[in-house]
């Protein structure tokens, strides 16, 4: 029997505890100096003198940010497929997840059915066969193409099929009983039941959407069209945001540093989910445990 106000059980949760807490501020770490980049003097940040505290502190960086057309454009797709493709996600992970997640009795070939999306797991179909079906079905450069293909992400799909397992079978009998269909009992009983599990895969869905780059650059052939993570992948990766040949932005940069923009559209980028994570947090761990056990 564990003795819970043990002197071995107190030291096991210290070092756990403080363990944990070195763990997140070391992640904490990063963020925090791309903050006080962002806000610091280009004559600080060329230094390299700014660590963990802004030096210099001005707002230049952010007021370039928000006149930058292509950084603006970049956030209205990136919007645009959040809730597009969150949407599309969802509702077909919740169709797909609600039969399998019936007996073999009930649902003939099951089994089959989910061992053929967990293949998909296994192995893909690959970079370019991808790209033909995308560019044979027209969606090159289109919204659809960054949704489309991974309409059904498989893990959420597991994740949500086992939840629907757990609910309580008599609820959805008994409604069987009293005359209601397959798609009210789904709508009606298990979505509203399945709330942690729900928030839990919509968390995952769109941090996968908003964080996802190399499809916007794959399927969008003009930069216009790229969401943000896209834009800069491009912006930090590829290509120098210096070398922009408006005169006003050349002006502009004249009293920046390269680095400092960078980290301002980095934080701006992280912002939504940095916004939305507090809201769906209290669902997240029971949606994960409940989740991921099979009965």
């Amino acid at each position: 029997m564990v003795e819970y106000n043990s002197v071995s059980r107190k030291l096991f949760i210290f070092v756990n505890y403080t363990a944990l807490a070195v763990l997140a501020l070391l992640c904490l770490l990063p963020i925090i100096n791309v903050l006080a980049v962002s806000f610091s003097d280009s004559y600080y940040v060329s230094a390299n003198l700014v660590k963990l505290w802004p030096k210099g502190f001005t707002l230049k960086s952010y007021h370039f940010v928000a006149e930058t057309p292509e950084f603006l454009r970049s956030v209205w797709v990136a919007l645009e497929r959040l809730v597009l493709g969150s949407v599309v996600n969802m509702l077909l992970t919740i169709i797909v997840a609600y039969p399998l997640s019936k007996e073999s009795s009930q649902f003939r070939f099951r089994t089959g059915y989910v061992w053929i999306f967990v293949f998909t797991i296994l192995f893909s179909g690959g970079l370019v066969p991808t790209y033909i079906i995308v560019k044979d079905m027209h969606l090159l450069d289109s919204i659809w193409s960054l949704v489309l293909p991974g309409a059904v992400p498989v893990f959420n799909l597991i994740l949500l099929l086992n939840f629907f397992r757990s609910l309580p079978k008599e609820m959805t009998e008994a409604a069987h009983i009293d005359g209601a269909t397959h798609w009210q009992v789904l709508w009606s009983i298990v979505v509203p039941l399945s709330k942690p599990a729900l928030a839990t895969i919509g968390l995952f869905t769109m941090v996968g959407h908003w964080n996802e780059w190399f499809n916007g650059l794959i399927y969008m052939n003009r930069p216009e069209h790229y969401p943000l993570a896209s834009y800069l992948q491009t912006v930090i990766v590829q290509r120098d945001i210096a070398l922009t040949t408006d005169p006003i932005m050349l002006q502009q940069l004249a009293g920046l540093n390269n680095r400092s923009v960078k980290a301002a559209q980095i934080f701006l980028g992280s912002l939504p989910i940095f916004l939305v994570y507090p809201f769906l947090q209290r669902f997240f761990m029971s949606g994960i445990v409940l989740g991921s056990v099979k009965e």
